[in-house]
């Protein structure tokens, strides 16, 4: 477009007088940011001639589009000046690194040379992926949108159903190098206070580089960082985001990440999903049961395969120890190599097919596990009743719909795995003991990880591992302590 030329011969008198330290400080700042941002080739200075003098822009082209910074910025210098100085925001020039922070997140500088005066306005517009349904939980049943990597988004999709005036959100910045912005949004009077202000201070003692995902933030603000279990859940549905937000939870967002952190978060709540709410209370209360149970089974299956065939044979079935034996029969390794073989075949095979392109991925997942499972048996490298129940071991490991837990038991069916082959079913019952010790020495945010079980409250045990008819959920949950309930 053609910009208007404005004679600029008559100065007034207010720019005549001699200038201030601010002034000069402006123009530092103003060289300051060009020697910074030199061998920076997306950071554009722009002189624009206007009834006010010189104005120079300062903008990155790669975070600001043209048609944004033409509407905004362009166009209001040109003919409508007093609209910059109404809605741009004056910069404090004694914070370089704010001035930075600004230019690099996507706001623009105008310098007015003849006033000294440097104004910042957000024109933030780079490109940000389309709102679409999520691959990884997905529902039959209900709202089928996502959060995408835009912060702004995700914000809009809560706000779109919690349309509360108490719901707040805080932004802050983390990353010492990468300078990421999260937001902390929670509803101010459901909120507990004592919650919000410690996880406050745990953000604020973040000192880390570079945060490329929410995940690691949130592993970086857990109660207890060596355990094996995530503290908190994580959800990329705005409809599940918005239920723990009116139930007096805290949530954590971040730029360029898709998912949101709730705190804080109980071990049952990361065998429920948003659709058995959708869902008539009987089947939920199957689907639920059959997720937590099935938590147990796939670290227990395996494991009691040897301790049966290693230390103690007299508890299986007289007919089935004969199959069992005879299947072993050209098998040379003991149990727990047997076991320890196959599980990690199924492991490179999982890991193979999530890094290919997905219809490679399962077509190589599918066939892989079908060639290498029948070339094993045939080896005599494993039996065909530890494929069986190593297969059905790994579909139970994916019941649980936080991905994360899936992993976790992954990684805990691999010590049961060596206590049965060292120690038998004392072995097992040791890992067991272990693991329940240690879920009740876990907190989410200072929150006891087993709540509601220990400490015990009744109303909450009716959404638990079973889930009661809406009519008698109505309450909030004691994990949140609300100051509503």
């Amino acid at each position: 477009m053609k910009y208007k030329l404005v004679r600029t011969t008559k100065v007034n008198k207010q720019y005549k007088k001699a200038p201030t330290a601010e002034d000069i400080l402006a123009d530092e700042t103003v060289k300051a940011l060009k020697e910074i941002t030199n061998d920076i080739q997306d950071i554009v200075f722009k002189e624009i001639p206007t009834s006010e003098g010189i104005v120079t822009i300062i903008h990155s082209s790669s975070l600001v589009e043209k048609q944004t910074l033409e509407k905004s910025i362009l166009i209001p210098l040109c003919d409508y000046i007093h609209q910059i100085h109404q809605l741009a925001t004056p910069v404090d020039l004694k914070d370089f690194k704010g001035i930075i922070e600004k230019l690099v997140g996507g706001h623009t500088l105008m310098y007015f040379q003849q006033t000294h005066q440097l104004l910042s306005m957000d024109t933030y517009s780079a490109p940000t992926r389309a709102i679409t349904d999520t691959a990884t939980e997905s529902t039959v049943i209900g709202p089928q949108d996502a959060f995408t990597e835009s912060l702004q988004t995700n914000i809009s999709l809560v706000r779109r159903r919690i349309r509360n005036p108490m719901l707040k959100n805080e932004d802050r910045i983390l990353g010492t190098e990468s300078n990421f912005k999260i937001s902390i949004l929670y509803i101010d009077d459901l909120v507990n206070k004592e919650n919000l202000n410690k996880l406050r201070q745990r953000i604020d003692k973040v000192h880390y580089p570079i945060f490329t995902d929410i995940s690691m933030l949130m592993q970086a603000i857990e109660d207890n960082p060596l355990s094996p279990f995530p503290q908190y859940y994580m959800s990329v549905r705005p409809d599940t985001i918005s239920q723990y937000l009116l139930d007096g939870r805290i949530i954590i967002f971040m730029d360029n990440s898709q998912a949101a952190i709730v705190c804080p978060t109980s071990f049952f709540e990361m065998f429920t999903s948003i659709e058995d709410y959708y869902n008539r209370w009987t089947m939920a209360s199957l689907l639920r049961m059959l997720r937590f149970f099935g938590f147990f089974l796939t670290i227990l299956i395996t494991p009691t395969y040897i301790s049966a065939l290693t230390f103690h044979p007299e508890i299986l079935p007289y007919e089935l120890l004969l199959n069992i034996q005879e299947s072993r029969s050209k098998v040379p390794f003991p149990p727990i190599f047997e076991v320890l073989f196959i599980e990690l075949i199924i492991e490179v095979l999982r890991e193979a097919g999530s890094r290919l392109p997905t219809k490679v991925g399962q077509t190589i997942g599918i066939v892989g596990g079908i060639v290498i499972g029948t070339a094993a048996v045939e080896a005599g490298l494993v039996s065909n009743i530890l494929i069986v129940l190593v297969a059905v071991s790994a579909l139970l490991s994916f019941l649980p719909p936080l991905f994360l837990m899936s992993n976790t038991s992954r990684f805990v069916r691999y010590i049961f795995i060596l206590a049965a082959g060292f120690f038998g079913l004392f072995g097992q019952m040791l890992a067991l003991a272990w693991l329940f010790a240690h879920l009740l020495r876990i907190k989410s945010l200072g929150t006891p990880y087993m709540t509601p079980f220990i400490p015990r409250k009744a109303t909450d045990l009716l959404d638990s591992v079973i889930r009661f008819p809406i009519a008698f959920t109505k309450g909030r949950k004691g994990i949140s302590r609300a100051q509503k309930k």
